[in-house]
């Protein structure tokens, strides 16, 4: 039996590392993906296009456009002239933001009373829209808080040092700079693992029956189990491997430190890899040829990627759509990713991630070696 088994995946190894585009693939890909998604994923938002209509061209106002020039968050363009310029620099995508400043504002400042100030956001994008509107507000209100007090050391001195004031003392945990590439990159690893695997596996099992080699394999003393366990174990290596090499990369080149035990994260990599061969085995059952494992990969990689948590919160999804996120691996794999990265918890805490995805992974690969042996027969 182990002799059979080491033939076959000797077999396994030639074919994968003599063809040049396969060892571009299972190398070069993975590492141009972090980098790219590395830095293409952010939720940050800097240097906004804005655009400013100031009806007043008071002292005051132009204080406050000050602030939102002397900030990273917004690139302020030059003054528009009237309202239909500022909302024709907006329609056709020339700023996100458009501040308007009507006339009276300084004059309402000096009696105490709200100022009038309209902020018009291009919400196309409301992710970004939400955000940018976000940093309006702070800066309004730091500027409004900055102006009363001065205001008041004019009227009244005495009482700016007993005026009640709230400091707030922030304290980010696990992501000091609040860095969203740092929750991003340990997702990516899990993303980039999940395609690899998947593809690879499902792949080469179809590439065996649509060339013809299937049978002539079958027809050897090689018993199914054999056949279907050194099939697989070299894409588990690989896949491993791949993991390797796409965390190291990611974690030297975008600095996210790595504070939990390697053996935790190891583990968690093994259970999700058995998961994955057990889709590809079974999307291999399902396809004939390699375009139709293709396009049932995606049907399986696109909404356990979007499942997971990776770019979108779990608990902002409709609650029918949250049950069905517990039957995606990669949900499981992200928090003891991003558990074992960011925060250097062990399996006192991750141990329900680590069952289920050994409960999934089992439940996969029983079914799919099943449905494999009916295949075959």
């Amino acid at each position: 039996m182990l002799a059979r088994m080491k033939q076959m995946m000797k077999k396994e190894f030639i074919q994968v590392l003599r063809d040049k585009r396969t060892r571009f693939i299972l190398i070069i890909p993975p590492i141009v993906q972090m980098l790219v998604f590395g830095y293409a994923a952010n939720f940050e938002v800097h240097h906004v296009p804005t655009v400013v209509l100031d009806y007043d061209h008071s002292q005051e106002s132009r204080d406050l456009l000050s602030h939102f020039t002397a900030s990273s968050y917004f690139s302020v363009q030059p003054p528009a002239v009237d309202a239909t310029q500022l909302h024709a620099v907006i329609e056709r995508g020339g700023a996100a933001v458009g501040i308007e400043i009507d006339a009276g504002f300084a004059r309402a400042l000096r009696k105490g009373q709200p100022a009038p100030l309209q902020v018009i956001v291009d919400a196309t994008n409301s992710n970004s829209a939400l955000i940018a509107a976000g940093y309006v507000s702070q800066i309004a209100n730091g500027f409004a808080q900055q102006y009363q007090r001065e205001r008041m050391a004019r009227i009244a001195p005495q009482w700016v040092a007993i005026l009640p004031s709230v400091d707030l003392a922030s304290r980010p945990w696990y992501n000091p700079d609040l860095l969203s590439r740092w929750f991003f990159v340990p997702g990516i690893v899990g993303s980039l693992t999940l395609v690899l695997v998947i593809t690879l596996t499902a792949f080469a099992v179809v590439r065996e029956r649509e060339i013809g080699t299937l049978e002539q394999i079958m027809v050897t003393p090689i018993r199914p189990a054999e056949f279907i366990l050194s099939k697989t174990l070299p894409f588990f290596l690989i896949g491993l491997f791949d993991v390797s090499l796409i965390a190291v990369v990611g974690s030297l080149w975008f600095q996210v430190h790595f504070r939990g035990h390697i053996s935790v994260l190891v583990l968690g990599a093994v259970l999700f890899l058995l998961c994955m061969l057990g889709v590809g085995l079974l999307i291999s059952t399902v396809s004939a040829t390699q375009q139709q494992a293709m396009v049932t990969s995606f049907f399986f990689i696109m909404p356990a990627i979007t499942f997971s948590g990776f770019g979108f919160p779990i608990s902002t999804m409709p609650y029918w759509l949250q049950l069905m996120t517990y039957a995606s691996p990669l949900r499981y794999f992200l928090v003891v990713l991003r558990g074992s990265y960011l925060k250097g918890v062990g399996m006192e805490v991750l141990w329900p991630e680590m069952a289920a995805m050994a409960a999934l992974g089992l439940g996969l690969l029983t079914v799919a070696i099943l449905r494999f042996h009916k295949s075959l027969d």
